[in-house]
């Protein structure tokens, strides 16, 4: 019965090619492109790819058709990669000298005059070939031909000046000395061990706010699909709606312009054909074929057995038959067993401690993966069970489809050995997948609290225009098993950003000498009262105790937060107060009282308000969004306290309204009351903070309000280097707007 449900799970989720989907979505991108939609054609013309067989005509319709939109957004480099991969597919011939020409063209903008010139001669012997030199088509290509020639004279005879480099756009670079014992780790932290706290790294020598304390490369990393899975139902079968699977390589999470897709599946997307190739050789093709089983079943459930195939079998079978044996030391089979929350033996130092190798050194290993707690016993039983149903559902279709070599990191399915699988009946795993379940169980229930989710910085609305708006998303889950030791505090001592699928933990205070390095899994003391926290942290099976909670918990005080997040009278504006599900005025002269409920869903409908706004901003009706924004904000300082951080939204979303019509002191004015109520929440140090003087830095640039641009920049730039590092791109961006302000003229320096 649950196989039968599963199935029926399944069979919603479209990960197959599909001639139709791209026949739609081909169609649907001409239409964007025919608009000047180019961004929006140049998804769809994705899409449309990722349904085509490999190497058919088709494919390389697509990759053309999506060259013209690169084209057009002026991302020539693309475009030339697209034009490649559309004759390598088999364009039509007929239909080539169009493309050619779009080549040539790409070439002369960036300067590549030879090749260029290369180009319009296989261009002009391409036309001539054709017979029909009278067509209307062919008079079009002719006369684009001639115009191109003009323009490649023109660039021959006064060729462009080489752009000088910048030296002072690459920015500080970081000291960095790597630890001895732990891969990835600065040789300012060691790693310690006790019963209470478990492995956990502590500083062992001051340590000053931005320096980098940690670089991980992901052992493992998934894709996280995004807000909506490729479902097909009856009304829209095919959907048109761009999610973190189109714009991210499902390999390296680079942000994609123009993917190659899977050859076996349509979910699968890379930024190139090397990540599609290595990705097929290290995991890939195995999971092809079960696409619509693991988006359906999760994605820790695609994290096991990603974790399990990257690591190989060899290894995967050593670590599950030591588990078994009652050995301490995986690379000692005489030794006796030890519990992973067990004290090492004294003088043992880190070659006692669970996961380091016999030399004492923690690498970014699968060993290291494998002894993360999982915390089996802390899982409830119908917690475990479903995840080994998901685990076993898993392998049985890897069994059933007759994938065990390629789980066994075998070449093909004749070394498949038939001494172990003979025995076996046709509902019974095989004893090599049934360790691959269950080295998959175990990764499963670790991931419930060693499941770190990679973020990225994504651009809100159409990215076109002065002021980016930009929000922290969720875009892959992984295992980071150095960043793993990391404890959580609700007030760390650290910053995580990432790159691609590599993290760097920076400090972001200072940290002295013996302190312990924080890390902060998500409630954080800013964002929520210490209750709330407490009840989120309970997935991880630990009480926090972090100054912040000991401090609140502790005071019969309520959180600052949650004074600062209330409701406030509708009648005087006094702060509402009371726990109970009816809230009264804390005015004594005010008899009002509402019920919780009342206040709470005047808040959700505030919410929906804001958000058709936003829509309207996107559909480039900033004068109605701005009508609507403001009766918004009329509408909430009847009900919310002044602080709250829904207060800040609205100014910060007016602060966007005002830029994209070039409205730059208004723009500024209700940006800097967002980063009043920000500063309030988060302190002035925060990255959210930074996040909002960045945006205040482009207004103020691009309304040439100069000398306040500096300052702000210089402000933004000390914060962000702390939490992002000075090589990020925002820190990039802001070095490059102090230069182009530092080199106007100094009559314009004076007067503004």
């Amino acid at each position: 019965e649950e196989e039968a449900a599963l199935v029926r799970l399944c069979q919603r989720v479209c990960t197959g090619k599909e001639p139709e989907a791209a026949s739609f979505y081909r169609e649907q991108g001409n239409r964007e492109f025919c608009r000047r939609g180019y961004q929006m054609a140049l998804r769809l013309y994705s899409k449309a790819a990722s349904h085509e067989p490999p190497s058919s005509p088709e494919v390389s319709v697509c990759f053309a058709n999506r060259s013209a939109a690169l084209f057009h957004l002026e991302h020539f480099e693309v475009c030339l990669e697209d034009i490649a991969r559309a004759e390598s597919h088999g364009y039509p011939d007929r239909l080539l000298p169009k493309v050619l020409l779009r080549k040539a063209e790409c070439l002369l903008c960036l300067g590549r005059l030879q090749d260029a010139a290369d180009a319009l001669s296989v261009v002009e012997s391409k036309i001539h070939m054709d017979g029909l030199m009278t067509s209307p088509t062919h008079q079009t290509l002719l006369k684009k031909l001639s115009h191109l020639k003009v323009k490649l004279h023109e660039k021959e005879r006064c060729p462009e000046p080489a752009q000088e480099a910048r030296g002072d756009m690459q920015g500080k670079s970081e000291i960095w000395e790597e630890n001895d014992s732990i891969s990835g780790a600065s040789s300012s932290l060691s790693l310690n061990f006790d019963t209470e706290r478990g492995r956990h790294l502590v500083a062992s020598q001051d340590i000053m706010p931005g320096q980098s304390l940690l670089k991980e490369e992901a052992f493992v990393s998934v894709l996280c699909p995004g807000e909506s899975l490729p479902l097909q139902d009856s009304e829209t079968a095919w959907d048109t709606r761009v999610t973190n699977a189109d714009l991210y390589c499902h390999r390296c999470l680079r942000q994609l312009l123009a993917s190659v897709p899977c050859r076996g599946c349509s979910y699968a997307k890379y930024c190139s054909q090397d990540c599609a190739d290595m990705a097929w050789e290290q995991y890939h093709r195995t999971e092809c074929s079960l696409g619509a089983l693991l988006l359906t079943l999760g994605v820790f459930c695609h994290v096991a057995l990603r974790t399990v195939l990257l690591a190989g079998f060899a290894e995967v079978n050593r670590l599950v038959e030591w588990s078994h044996s009652g050995d301490k030391d995986p690379h000692n089979p005489k030794a006796g067993c030890k519990c992973l929350s067990e004290t090492p033996e004294p003088g043992a130092g880190t070659r006692g401690i669970p996961g380091c190798d016999d030399s004492g050194q923690y690498h970014s290993s699968y060993q290291a993966v494998f002894h993360l707690l999982p915390h089996t016993e802390q899982h409830s039983p119908e917690h475990k069970f479903l995840c080994m149903l998901s685990v076993v559902a898993i392998c049985k279709q890897l069994q059933e489809a007759g994938l065990h070599a390629a789980v066994l990191n075998q070449e093909s399915s004749e070394q498949w050995p038939k001494t172990k699988t003979s025995e076996q009946t046709s509902d019974e795993l095989s004893p090599e997948l049934k360790t691959v379940a269950e080295a998959m169980l175990r990764h499963v229930l670790q991931l419930q609290c060693n499941a770190q989710a990679i973020t990225v910085m994504q651009e809100l609305g159409p990215g076109d225009g002065a002021v980016v708006n930009k929000k922290p998303v969720r875009l892959a889950t992984a295992f980071f098993p150095v960043l793993s030791l990391l404890n959580h505090s609700c007030c760390p001592n650290t910053s995580v950003s990432f790159s691609g699928t590599a993290a760097t933990v920076r400090a972001s205070q200072p940290i002295p000498r013996g302190q312990e390095i924080f890390h902060c899994y998500g409630p954080h003391q800013c964002r929520m009262g210490a209750a709330e926290r407490q009840q989120l942290l309970r997935q991880y099976f630990f009480e926090c105790r972090c100054r912040a909670c000991l401090d609140e918990l502790e005071s019969d005080v309520k959180s600052v937060v949650s004074m600062r997040n209330s409701f406030c009278c509708p009648s005087c504006q006094a702060p509402m107060q009371g726990e109970e599900d009816l809230l009264c005025c804390s005015n004594e002269a005010c008899a009002t009282s509402v019920s919780r409920e009342n206040l709470s869903r005047r808040l959700q409908d505030l919410q929906q308000q804001i958000k058709k706004a936003l829509d309207l901003l996107r559909d480039r009706k900033a004068d109605q969004a701005i009508k609507m924004l403001l009766k918004c904000q009329m509408d909430a300082g009847n009900f919310l306290s002044p602080e709250h951080l829904l207060m800040g939204e609205m100014e910060d979303h007016l602060a966007q309204v005002y830029a994209t019509l070039g409205k730059w002191q208004e723009a500024a004015r209700h940006l800097k009351k967002s980063i009043g109520i920000v500063e309030m929440h988060h302190g002035p140090s925060s990255v959210e903070t930074g996040h909002e003087l960045f945006k205040l830095a482009q207004i103020l640039f691009n309304g040439f309000a100069v000398s306040e641009a500096l300052s702000t920049i210089h402000r933004a730039e000390e914060i962000l280097s702390v939490h992002c590092g000075p090589q990020s791109a925002q820190i990039q961006e802001l070095q490059e707007m102090k230069t182009c302000l530092s080199e106007l003229p100094r009559s314009i320096l004076q007067r503004t």
